[in-house]
């Protein structure tokens, strides 16, 4: 993560920043309420690697006793013994397969839960910084990453580590002499091992990177396929399309170039020490040191435990795979959060009885660039107060410090005298809604969407939110009534039907102030007109703080400021204002035009 900025994710974690006690230490919370069923996981791979030596001890009493010694009897039992040790750890692999499978889906939904909790809580500067790929792969796709391929490869690893343990055994119990050679050399695979592991995590670092801004492509496609088809933008996204998805498949190809040669060296290793086992084990025939049927069982037990040390590379690219994306999370799980880090004894808010205040208030996005300059206002209970001004200035920034949704550098914003870092912060926004130009709406029915500002709003409620918002023509209408799917951002809906759902959502919400972003600015004049007389009813008793382009929809104000590169210019009604022929005049008069030397009356 980036010191300087902590709201900023680096793309990818190429390097383990945490002990193996740390690491365990941060996992054992998402270990805990699975440590039964992960015993018991760990307990059904010791008769599943176990039975591998039994059935490999088996095969020199078999030789000896019925290809040597010709003994009918025994060779009548070997069969059946064999196929009942082969149930046996078949049971146990199914039992296994299932509690892993159990220990992995529940560990990896309760990192997504507490991720995506994470994600809630995160500031609002956290989104303005990391892109929609970063978050998908982060929040989602890390979790799944990290828990599949630990389980997967830890189950893997315990039951090859009792498979081998056992069959060490028999190798041992069959020719100390021989096992020897078959364990010394597998010292030399510990090289190749050191040097694949450093290649892998530069490789899958770059991975996720590109993985990440491919993600990135998808959803810019997918949200503004509209203006892509418009400006006929089809062969440069597909251009940077292209440079991303080329660059994954060199990324890919070089992963195979630097690990798939870590198999053909395990297999001349094993090779090795298959030709020595059968070299020496010839003199050890001869000379009457061991049997044939030692022989044949010890070269079975030896393959057996070759066979998985072949494919080591594989598992270990998919373990380094997983222990990077298990850093990714800790990296996004010790992500700073305002709303996390709020101590417990603020102040809940219950309405506003004075006024918000602002005093002397400095902000910057990025700590260097001031976006607001000493800004100082009262906006008194009950009262209607306009922010205009040129594009950029701040005034949207204003209102977002009101809830908090961003912290200030310096001074002080004031609710009847109270730092508002004194209130909680759920309890402050409690009392705030908001309308914006572009309001998000959910994927769900209208029902849904509207409660959003009240889950516990009655069906009266309802009525009359919609009424007020004057979406109850448009309503009646539909098929469904309000429970009509609107689809994904309210896809099916005109702007203005938008809008004033968002509107009678606020309304349902009740809250004593009322913050207006450009609510008319995208629409016609037909739907500004309905939209206009909904915020009217939204206004109505509450204290209000309207952010327009349109002077003619805030004349009424009781008191208008004028925001200007990042600071407070003037103030005062409209018709103070005008007096004054400043900044507020410049903006009024190139708005309406003259005609006969009298100015033409905006629309009411």
């Amino acid at each position: 993560m980036n010191k300087k900025d902590p709201q900023r994710l680096d793309i990818v974690s190429s390097k383990a920043s945490y002990s193996s006690f740390e690491g365990f230490k941060r996992f054992w919370p998402f270990l805990k309420p699975v440590f039964f069923w992960l015993v018991l996981g760990v307990i059904l791979t010791i008769p599943v690697g176990g039975l591998d030596a039994a059935v490999a001890s088996f095969l020199k009493p078999f030789m000896d006793n019925v290809m040597v010694e010709k003994d009918s009897e025994f060779a009548k039992q070997v069969p059946y013994i064999i196929v009942a040790f082969t149930i046996v750890q078949g049971i146990c692999i199914y039992v296994s397969n299932l509690v892993n499978t159990y220990v992995g889906n529940r560990i990896a939904t309760n990192l997504k839960k507490d991720l995506y909790k994470k994600l809630l809580l995160a500031d609002i500067s956290f989104f303005d910084k990391n892109t929609s790929g970063i978050v998908i792969n982060r929040f989602a796709s890390d979790a799944d990453t990290a828990t599949s391929g630990l389980v997967s490869n830890t189950k893997l690893f315990l039951s090859k580590f009792w498979s081998s343990l056992g069959l060490v055994g028999v190798l041992l119990y069959n020719s100390w002499q021989l096992s020897l050679i078959a364990v010394g050399v597998l010292i030399f695979l510990f090289i190749p091992i050191s040097i694949v592991r450093k290649k892998v995590s530069k490789s899958i670092a770059k991975s996720v990177r590109y993985g990440t801004q491919l993600s990135s492509r998808y959803i810019e496609t997918y949200s503004g396929i509209r203006i892509i088809k418009s400006f006929n933008l089809q062969k440069i996204l597909f251009d940077k399309f292209n440079v991303n998805v080329e660059e994954l498949f060199k990324i890919s190809m070089k992963m195979t170039r630097d690990t798939n040669w870590l198999g053909p060296v395990m297999h001349v290793v094993t090779a090795v020490g298959v030709a020595g086992v059968l070299y020496y084990g010839l003199h050890l025939i001869t000379s009457g040191v061991i049997t044939s049927g030692t022989f044949v069982a010890f070269i079975a037990a030896l393959i057996m435990l070759y066979t998985p040390i072949k494919s080591i590379g594989n598992n270990y690219v998919g373990l380094q795979t997983s222990m990077l994306a298990l850093e990714r999370i800790y990296t996004v799980l010790d992500l700073y959060s305002v709303e996390e880090t709020e101590k417990q004894d603020r102040k809940s808010l219950k309405g506003i009885k004075s006024s918000i205040c602002f005093e002397h208030v400095d902000f910057s996005y990025d700590g260097h660039r001031k976006v607001l300059k000493d800004i100082s206002f009262e906006v008194p209970v009950g009262s209607k107060v306009a922010l205009v001004g040129n594009s950029g200035g701040g005034k949207s920034t204003i209102t977002a410090l009101i809830p908090r949704l961003y912290e200030l550098d310096s001074g002080k914003v004031l609710i009847d005298g109270t730092d508002i870092k004194e209130y909680s912060i759920s309890s402050l926004r409690d009392n705030i809604s908001m309308v914006f130009q572009d309001n998000f709406l959910f994927d769900g029915t209208i029902r849904e969407n509207l409660m959003y500002g009240n889950d516990n709003a009655t069906e009266e409620q309802i009525e009359i939110a919609i009424k007020s918002a004057f979406l109850d023509d448009f309503v009646k209408k539909l098929p469904n009534g309000l429970d009509t799917v609107i689809g994904e951002r309210g896809l099916l809906l005109s702007g203005g039907q938008k809008q004033r759902l968002a509107i009678a959502r606020a309304i349902l919400k009740n809250s004593p102030v009322v913050i207006l972003d450009e609510a008319t600015s995208a629409l016609d004049n037909k739907s500004e007109k309905i939209v206009q007389r909904a915020l009217d009813k939204l206004m109505e008793g509450r204290t209000t703080i309207v952010i327009a382009h349109r002077l003619s929809t805030i004349m009424d104000a009781d008191k208008i400021l004028v925001i200007n590169d990042g600071k407070l210019v003037e103030s005062g009604n409209h018709a103070e204002l005008l007096e004054k022929h400043g900044a507020y005049s410049v903006l009024y008069n190139s708005q309406f035009a003259f005609k006969n030397g009298q100015t033409e009356q905006p629309d009411n």
